[in-house]
């Protein structure tokens, strides 16, 4: 990272949110489409902005997604992203593609927009047709507001089993101009991104073409969002988007300049806080849990372990009843695919270590109960056989997750 970065101070905004750019307005409705919460919810810039997009890798990708794709496919432009609740508008054919569009047809004339300056999302039930004659009287009803409520309205209408709204904000003066990356998201269940229900909105009033915007996002996506994990599962309909509409005044920032890694670094700490936050609020979790795989051969390795270790349901289990059994660590490092001397390792918690150079190490069980009975847990891997890192994020496993998801659409 070079000196210039350093000498750039990044600071989380208190309270921030989706709107903490400049330029930007929120809002969210009830519409019908649940029984009683918010269901349709949209953003909206002042001006159009250059855009870009992650999805998720599943084969079976839902009419939202297509829709959005042919949005940014156009101009890599967009001045507006509407989303529902309740309804994934995932494997509805033809019909279920032709909502999408009139989903976004209804947006644009109702905030005088280009059509294909839009972009839709959709979470919720997948095999329902979505019932249009709400959607489009919700889309008809909604307020656009740049205040925190407007903030607030749209981060409800976009949750489904969520228990919380998730939004952050960070902040750098760059060039003289003070830069912000605001971000919102859902997720609680079908949460296993490979780009995964998950959506995530960024907004950002620096000016960024499209091509570098897609650089930043997919490389923070890559080290945040896809490096959690709650049941294993990627959904239909899982996206992350962000909009850049250079209301900061700011000139068009490129990976050539030396201030390139600052906007990068805000769009990824926006990207870690509600990856986390996502991970925190997994169905029926009591606990976040992070992964942290220490001297690895490369980063990818180190990743690529980290999420198979907080992905175990062995481990998550262990963390939920508090049982400090490192056995069902090192047995999810071992069916990771990645290729590791078993005699070098060690593994600790916060101060606690289990393993030691591939050998138990005898520790207190009271000190480690008492450890694992807090909300968040970390659990330490060390390798010792490169210099890389490696981090994932989770949550435990409990029987409220069974219960929620075997009632999901009741």
């Amino acid at each position: 990272m070079n000196s210039t970065h350093t000498k750039i101070k990044i600071e989380e905004v208190k309270e921030g949110n989706v709107l903490s750019a400049k330029g930007f307005l929120a809002g969210g409705v009830h519409a019908g489409l649940r029984y009683a919460k918010k269901d349709i919810g949209i953003i909206v810039s002042d001006v159009t902005a250059n855009a870009a997009a992650v999805y998720t890798q599943s084969v079976v990708q839902a009419a939202p997604i297509l829709v959005t794709k042919d949005s940014l496919s156009a101009s890599g432009l967009l001045q507006a992203v509407v989303v529902n609740s309740a309804c994934a508008n995932a494997c509805t054919g033809e019909q279920g593609l032709n909502d999408a569009y009139e989903m976004r047809k209804t947006a644009a004339d109702q905030f005088q927009l280009q059509e294909n300056q839009v972009a839709v999302a959709s979470t919720g039930v997948i095999g329902e047709y979505m019932d249009m004659e709400k959607v489009n009287k919700g889309i008809g009803q909604l307020n656009l507001s740049s205040e925190p409520a407007g903030a607030e309205a749209f981060e409800q209408a976009i949750l489904t089993t969520d228990t919380v709204t998730k939004h952050c904000a960070y902040q750098a003066c760059i060039n003289g101009c003070l830069v912000t990356v605001g971000g919102a998201a859902k997720g609680s269940g079908m949460i296993h991104p490979n780009m995964a229900t998950m959506l995530g909105f960024l907004t950002t009033d620096a000016a960024v073409s499209s091509e570098h915007l897609q650089l930043a996002l997919s490389q923070a996506v890559d080290y945040t969002f896809n490096q959690i994990t709650v049941d294993g599962d990627t959904s239909t309909n899982d996206m992350v988007l962000i909009m850049a509409n250079g209301m900061s005044g700011i000139e068009p920032l490129s990976p050539e300049q030396e201030e390139w890694p600052v906007f990068v670094d805000l769009v990824s700490r926006v990207c870690e806080q509600l990856a986390k936050k996502i991970a925190r609020d997994g169905e029926g979790a009591t606990k976040l849990i992070e992964v942290i795989v220490e001297g690895a051969h490369s980063k990818a390795n180190a990743r690529k372990m980290a999420k198979t270790v907080v992905g175990s349901p062995l481990v998550k289990t262990a963390i939920y009843g508090c049982d400090a059994n490192w056995g069902r660590i090192i047995a999810a490092m071992g069916r990771s695919g990645v290729q590791f001397k078993p005699e070098h390792v060690g593994i600790s918690f916060e101060g606690i270590t289990m393993l030691d150079q591939g050998k138990p190490v005898a520790f207190s069980e009271e000190d480690a109960k008492a450890y694992l009975q807090k909300d968040t847990i970390t659990i330490y891997v060390h390798l010792q056989e490169g210099n890389e890192c490696g981090v994932a994020w989770g949550c435990d496993l409990t029987y409220d997750y069974v219960k929620i998801n075997g009632s999901y659409r009741t």
